[in-house]
């Protein structure tokens, strides 16, 4: 399954670059011309990947990753992709917790080879084959595709179950009208077709995902549903 990459870059033939080649790769790659574009978008909508170019015309690419680091889960991974190459640029990076450094110019065969063994830690089955999921006691098992709670079977549809996977695996973020589309139904239907709000309401039923069960699932207008841990969590 393809991630959704943002990349935060100024020049229109690097941006250009750098988005075919992971689009020919079968990613979602979304150009941000500024810094203050992307943080405004990060605070609706989430991606799997974010690569950041340092020397940008508003906020630097560090002060980029400063605020992803303080507000948005640690599990996403960063990658500076830039022209900065003293030593102690790249270790600021790093420390500032940057997971790749990644020198331009872009280089086709580097840059998928790095964005893929970022994504690989980052998602250790990006296909959703895993083996299990578990999270407030309910427990997937994708080889048998089958749910529990409690050790109680539910029962779901296919759809329902890839669906409930695909939250399970990223609570709370927000997974995006997008990313569901692509990763359930393969961008047979429209992002904005009624299809997703009714399996997710037909999966919140099924699951019984409220609050007395440590998880409720809720809509981002517009924009997607997260899933989230509540007090009621063990």
């Amino acid at each position: 399954m393809g991630m959704k990459i943002a990349s935060l870059e100024d020049e229109p033939a690097e941006a250009a670059l750098i988005r075919q080649i992971l689009n020919d790769a079968g990613h979602a790659c979304v150009t941000f011309e500024r810094s203050r574009q992307l943080l405004l978008h990060l605070r609706e909508d989430s991606f799997d990947l974010l690569l950041l170019d340092w020397q940008m015309p508003d906020l630097s690419g560090r002060e980029v990753l400063t605020w992803v680091r303080a507000n948005l889960d640690r599990r996403v991974p960063v990658m500076f992709l830039t022209c900065r190459m003293a030593e102690e640029d790249i270790v600021d990076g790093l420390a500032a917790g940057a997971d790749d450094y990644m020198l331009k110019p872009v280089r086709r065969g580097e840059l998928l080879a790095r964005t893929q063994s970022l994504l690989r830690r980052a998602y250790p089955d990006p296909a959703g084959a895993c083996a299990h999921v578990t999270l407030a006691d309910y427990v997937f098992d994708c080889a048998a595709r089958t749910v529990a709670h409690r050790a109680q079977p539910l029962r779901l549809t296919p759809k329902e179950f890839d669906l409930a996977v695909l939250l399970f695996r990223n609570e709370g973020r927000i997974v995006s009208r997008d990313h569901i589309v692509a990763a359930v139904w393969g961008r047979e239907i429209s992002p904005l077709s009624r299809t997703i709000d009714t399996h997710m309401s037909r999966v919140r039923s099924k699951l019984a995902l409220h609050p007395g069960h440590g998880l409720r699932l809720l809509p981002v207008y517009t924009h997607g549903y997260r899933l989230e841990l509540t007090d009621g969590a063990r």
